[in-house]
């Protein structure tokens, strides 16, 4: 899954059938089958995994977690929700992953599972999240109680990077005979490798590579009477996974132990708290949501932000996580807020003003193949169209992403019914016996079994959290008031270059915004609302000019605005993940200091429910949201939204060994 971000092909649909089903032209198959597509779906896979008897039975407090191998038209996880909606206990949760190397785009799947009126809802609901046609994890929240993590790519690729592990495999995918790429030994390890054991599998095929792959990889199998014409089909179960091997090189990321809990304290009611809370309250975790503020109030209180990301010329895994963030982000504010009180995806311009930058996004237009839906190139006279407003450079254009209001966002998450929010200052953190023991300004004590801590860069105040690196960055944004009547047109988009300027909202034109590192000071400063007001009229000239020409003063001393503290960390990702045990790992992983290649076998200790989720700096609006599922996932025991390389580069023990390979 390394190397540029990529943009996959949709598939080449026949519909010309008597059916009127889709039938591929690159692999000369169906879909689904003519006779009954949802009847073949419920003998094969539904009644193939015993998954009625199985739901019913369901009282884990980890989700029941369905692994698919080609997504297609959805009709089989379709089926599968339907089904556990039907038969689960109300406690009962249910993961779905599937992966898609050729999505279909939303029109054609909305045509396809239109032959199938009853599953109409839940249908409505996917359509509606359907995600751009990019390589990597995507995932959508169905409902309350079910995710879909849509996993588009290479099977085999996939499932490599999949961390967690699966009950029930759906073998799906066009025949053997027919895609010979996807059905070959390594997807039958990969399986094996993250099944849970006693995961089962079932397969509409009984070719004869598909019977030698599984039994190697070390399912068991049998031949089960099969749907329509088909004679037979397989189905069987693995008894006990083979050992992932995959940590060996790597074992300070191994995962702790999951823990059962009952009830979590989040330290912080900014965007990064109030998503974590939101996040694990789905799920039926208790939260206590601890801020000295409301919900918001920090630097996520802003009156807008800007939602967007600045993408590497040459693809990193931090750049592959804030795309997936991006795209995260914007299927959330459109489920959570339909009718965009809280946002607007009115996309953002990041103009090229300087040759240097104009050569870095050529670069990154080379290096990557992104859809032109999510980032495309375009000239001065095109981004002048798009903006609203005359611009004297082109730049990279990002149709779908927008601005925010964050701190309405971070109330609208906090209002959450599963969490009871307290106004309060945590004083100190500390492990008593099994659980964590906050101790409150008031005098008060809350006794808790787990703990994210997301505070920004005031979380090293805590002794578990003292080594780690987080430097406070002052920013100031600034605002302009119009007077009644402006009649100049004004922006249509976000537009950034050294700052940023945004749409107007209720009157009022914000832009900003200043960046002093280690500087914690809050008050509003007429020389910051200067500095943005001259990146404004650089990057802006010509609405400036208008916006003159109409009487608005430009007085820095008369500018309102708003001053606040972001938090990063030396290599700008966030911090979404496990706490360690600091000392432990300084001893367990000395020989690193020796050798960066010598690796101990065995993985260190972790903080035991001990979390953190930090440094989102000025792009938490696309960072938080992605990683609070990171959180909730890993506490929870369900499969992780992101690929493993990904999970592991948010890891806050990565910058331990970094200090430890570096010899600081």
């Amino acid at each position: 899954m390394t190397g540029s971000l990529t943009g996959l092909e949709n598939p080449r649909l026949d519909w010309a059938g008597a059916d009127g089903a889709p039938y591929s032209l690159a692999f000369d198959d169906v879909y689904f089958s003519r006779q009954d597509g949802r009847a073949e779906t419920e003998h094969v896979f539904i009644q193939g995994n015993h998954l009625p008897e199985r739901f019913i039975s369901w009282q884990d407090t980890r989700p029941f977690v369905i692994g698919e191998t080609g997504f297609g038209t959805g009709l089989n996880m379709l089926c599968a929700w339907a089904c556990f909606d039907t038969h689960a206990p109300d406690s009962a949760r249910l993961h779905l992953v599937s992966t898609e190397k050729h999505p279909l785009t939303q029109d054609d799947l909305r045509r396809a599972l239109n032959a199938w009126p009853e599953l109409a809802d839940r249908a409505r609901v996917l359509v509606s999240q359907w995600p751009e046609p990019v390589r990597g994890v995507h995932r959508l929240i169905l409902s309350d109680r079910v995710i879909l993590d849509l996993h588009l790519g290479d099977s085999v690729e996939c499932l490599s990077q999949l961390d967690g592990c699966v009950d029930a495999w759906f073998l799906d995918g066009f025949a053997p005979s027919r895609n010979p790429d996807m059905w070959q030994p390594a997807l039958f390890q990969a399986m094996a490798v993250h099944s849970h054991p006693e995961a089962t599998f079932a397969t509409f095929t009984c070719a004869g590579i598909v019977k030698r792959g599984l039994k190697a990889a070390g399912f068991e199998w049998v031949k089960a009477p099969g749907f329509g014409r088909k004679r037979e089909m397989l189905r069987g179960h693995i008894a006990t996974p083979p050992a992932d091997t995959s940590r060996q090189p790597t074992p300070w990321f191994t995962p702790p132990p999951s823990r059962p809990t009952r009830h979590i304290a989040v330290i912080g009611a900014g965007l990064a708290g109030a998503s974590t809370a939101e996040a694990l309250a789905r799920r039926g975790v208790r939260v206590t949501l601890l801020d000295r503020d409301t919900p918001g109030a920090g630097a996520s209180g802003n009156r807008q932000g800007a939602l967007y990301v600045k993408l590497a010329a040459e693809t990193n895994l931090q750049s592959r996580f804030y795309l997936a963030g991006l795209l995260y982000t914007r299927r959330l504010l459109e489920r959570l807020d339909p009718e965009r009180q809280l946002w607007d995806d009115c996309g953002v311009l990041q103009l090229a003003m300087t040759d240097k930058e104009a050569r870095r996004q050529a670069t990154f237009l080379r290096n990557n193949e992104l859809p032109a839906s999510v980032v495309e190139g375009i000239t001065a006279a095109a981004a002048s169209h798009r903006a609203g407003v005359a611009l004297t450079h082109g730049g990279l254009d990002y149709p779908g992403a927008g601005w925010v209001r964050p701190a309405a966002l971070c109330q609208r998450l906090a209002a959450h019914p599963g969490i009871a929010f307290r106004q309060a200052e945590v004083t100190t953190l500390e492990r008593h016996e099994d659980n964590w023991r906050l101790e409150l300004a008031d005098g008060d004590v809350l006794s808790v079994e787990q703990v994210v801590v997301a505070n920004a860069w005031q979380a090293p105040a805590f002794s578990p959290l003292e080594w780690l690196p987080l430097k406070p960055i002052r920013g100031q944004v600034s605002e302009l008031r119009l007077p009644t009547g402006v009649s100049t047109a004004s922006l249509t988009r976000v537009v950034c270059a050294g700052g940023y300027a945004l749409p107007v909202l209720e009157g009022v034109q914000t832009f900003g915004a200043t960046f002093a590192p280690g500087d914690t000071g809050h008050e509003l400063r007429e020389a910051d609302n200067a500095t943005n007001l001259a990146e404004f009229e650089h990057m802006l000239p010509a609405y400036a000019e208008a916006l003159r020409a109409e009487g608005v003063e430009f007085e820095p001393a008369h500018m309102q605005g708003r001053a606040s503290l972001r938090a990063a960390s030396p290599d700008k990702s966030p911090y979404a993940g496990p706490l360690p045990d600091a000392p432990a790992w300084r001893r367990d992983y000395a020989a690193l200091q020796k050798n960066a290649r010598r690796a101990p076998a065995d993985a260190s200790q972790h903080h035991p429910g001990l979390w953190i989720s930090a440094a989102h700096g000025s792009r938490g609006l696309a960072s938080a949201p992605l990683c609070a599922e990171v959180l909730a996932s890993r506490i929870c025991n369900e499969p992780m939204p992101l690929e493993r390389e990904l999970v592991d580069h948010l890891h806050p023990g990565r910058r331990l060994i970094r200090e430890l390979i570096t010899r600081r």
